[in-house]
C-alpha cells in the first residue's frame, strides 16, 4: 500500500502537498497525525515476539504506531486451545482496546480485514477468539478473512488440519467473505511464472500482497469501475455460510518478460481461470461456480471487459450451478 500510494518508510509523502487534506481516497487505510506523517489504520498481533519484532526493527519501524504491535512472551505452540482459551484470552481485551481506538479514529467504519494463518496455534485460535469479540463490539459491520489454509503437501505442524477446522467453525460464523490462500500455490506460482527456484516466505507473502491490494484498490483509487467491500458480500455470497472464496490472479510474470509482452484484456481474463492462477490447490474444473467477481486493475476500459466476459460465457467452459444466475461482477 505504501509504494502505492508514494508513502515512505517513515510514514512521510513528499508528493501529497496538502498536509491534513483528509478526503483522499487513501485515507481508508492511513490516518493523518498533524506532522502530516500517515500512519497505517492496522493491529499486528502475535502471542510471541519474535516475528513483529522484525518490523519493530525493520525498515518500517518508523511507519507503525508502537501501540499497533501487539506480543506477547510464549506462543500457543500450534495448539488452538491454547491460542483460544488460555493465553489467546489474556491479550485479546489489550487488543480489542487497541481496535476500538482505531475505529473511534475512522469517519465511516466499513468493516474489518483479517489476516491469519490458520495451520498454527496463533493464527487459528487467537484469530477465531478475535473475530468472535469482533462480532460482538461491531455486529453489522462486515468482515473479510485471508486466510492461509494448510497445504496438502507441505506441513510445518502435524496438528495442522485440527487447527484448521476448529477456526473454519468461527469463520463459518463470524466473517462475511472468507478468501482462502494456500502457500503450495502461491509457491507453484512463483516457481512457474515468476522463475524463481526457491521461493521463501517474503515472495510469497509479496504475492498474496498484490492480490489483497488489487481487491481494495477500489477502495483507495478512483476508477470507471469502483467497488465496495460490501459489494463482495451482496455479489458472492448466495447464502450467508457459503462465504469461502477461491482468488486468482493474473497476469503473473516477472519483470524481464513483463517488459517484452503485451496481454490483452481477453487473455488476461482467461488466464485467471487456468486452474494454475489458483491461490489454494484447487481444480475448479472439477465443480461449479456459484458466483464469479472480476477485478480489473489499470488502463482497462469497460468495452473490453464486457468483451472479454462475452468470450468466456460463449465458451461455456465455465459451468455455473443451475440454481445461480451465471453472473460475473466485474470491478
Amino acid at each position: 500500500y505504501c509504494l502505492e500510494h508514494g508513502i515512505q518508510p517513515d510514514g512521510q509523502m513528499p508528493s501529497d502537498k496538502t498536509i491534513g487534506g483528509g478526503d483522499d481516497a487513501f485515507n481508508t487505510f492511513f490516518s493523518e497525525t498533524g506532522a502530516g506523517k500517515h500512519v497505517p489504520r492496522t493491529v499486528f498481533v502475535d502471542l510471541e515476539p519474535t516475528v513483529v519484532d522484525e518490523v519493530r526493527t525493520g525498515t518500517y519501524r518508523q511507519l507503525y504506531h508502537p501501540e499497533q504491535l501487539i506480543t506477547g512472551k510464549e506462543d500457543a505452540a500450534n495448539n488452538y486451545a491454547r491460542g483460544h482459551y488460555t493465553i489467546g484470552k489474556e491479550i485479546v481485551d489489550l487488543v480489542l482496546d487497541r481496535v476500538r481506538k482505531l475505529a473511534d479514529n475512522c469517519t465511516g467504519l466499513q468493516g474489518f480485514l483479517v489476516f491469519n494463518a490458520v495451520g498454527g496455534g496463533t493464527g487459528s485460535g487467537l484469530g477465531s477468539l478475535l473475530l468472535e469479540r469482533l462480532s460482538v463490539d461491531y455486529g453489522k459491520k462486515s468482515k473479510l478473512g485471508f486466510t492461509v489454509y494448510p497445504s496438502p503437501q507441505i506441513a510445518t505442524a502435524v496438528v495442522e488440519p485440527y487447527n484448521s477446522v476448529l477456526s473454519t467453525h468461527s469463520l463459518l460464523e463470524h466473517t462475511d467473505v472468507a478468501v482462502m490462500l494456500n502457500n503450495e500455490a502461491v509457491y507453484d506460482i512463483c516457481r512457474r511464472s515468476l522463475d524463481i527456484e526457491r521461493p521463501t516466505y517474503t515472495n510469497l507473502n509479496r504475492l498474496i500482497a498484490q492480490v489483497i491490494s488489487s481487491l481494495t484498490a477500489s477502495l483507495r483509487f478512483d476508477g470507471a469501475l469502483n467497488v465496495d467491500v460490501t459489494e463482495f458480500q451482496t455479489n458472492l455470497v448466495p447464502y450467508p455460510r457459503t462465504h469461502f472464496m477461491l482468488s486468482s490472479y493474473a497476469p503473473v510474470i516477472s519483470a524481464e518478460k513483463a517488459y517484452h509482452e503485451q496481454l490483452s484484456v481477453a487473455e488476461i481474463t482467461n488466464s485467471a481461470f487456468e486452474p494454475a492462477s489458483m491461490m489454494a490447490k484447487c481444480d475448479p474444473r472439477h465443480g461449479k461456480y456459484m458466483a464469479c467477481c472480476l477485478m480489473y486493475r489499470g488502463d482497462v476500459v469497460p468495452k473490453d471487459t464486457n468483451a472479454a466476459v462475452a468470450t468466456i460465457k460463449t465458451k461455456r467452459t465455465i459451468q455455473f450451478v443451475d440454481w445461480c444466475p451465471t453472473g460475473f461482477k466485474c470491478g
